[in-house]
């Protein structure tokens, strides 16, 4: 199954609670991951943990480690959420106990003014990530991937 990802993020200043509702009411499961922690001097990597929620339960935990190489250096933390929008990509995350993000699935980059424009009737993507409490500064051109594993 390829999975499409659109990655929301917000520039400086602006809010895009209203799109990450419109979403959340629509997702068959969200994978949040609170707290990554990011560094890199020419190789960089990040890692976080969090949690799959269904039904507004806990059901499963994950690992999210990004490795990345090229011309960067600082240091930032963030947090994301992963809203899954329907049973086929829920049910990938459980057989495939994760997936690799820049990898296998096509990453759709899209700024907040476009977020704004989502509603329930122009959601068509399997899953959606928003990128948020980012804090530091992390500059440079690199190439990365992110892999996402079930935690045991």
């Amino acid at each position: 199954m390829d999975i499409v990802f659109v990655l929301v993020e917000p520039a400086r200043g602006e809010n895009i609670g209203a799109a990450a509702r419109a979403i959340n009411s629509q997702s068959r499961a969200v994978l949040v991951f609170p707290s990554m922690v990011k560094a890199g001097l020419g190789v960089g990597g990040a890692y976080g943990e969090g949690e799959l929620i269904r039904g507004g339960s806990t059901v499963d935990y994950y690992s999210s480690f990004t490795g990345s190489w090229g011309l960067q250096a600082g240091a930032q933390s963030y947090g994301y959420a992963v809203f899954l929008m329907n049973d086929d990509a829920v049910d990938y995350l459980k057989k495939s106990e994760g997936w690799e993000i820049g990898v296998g699935p096509t990453v759709v980059l899209v700024n907040a003014g476009v977020a704004e424009n989502l509603s329930t009737s122009t959601l068509k993507e399997d899953a959606y990530a928003f990128v948020f409490d980012q804090k530091g500064l992390m500059a440079g051109i690199s190439i990365e991937g992110t892999k996402i594993t079930k935690l045991q």
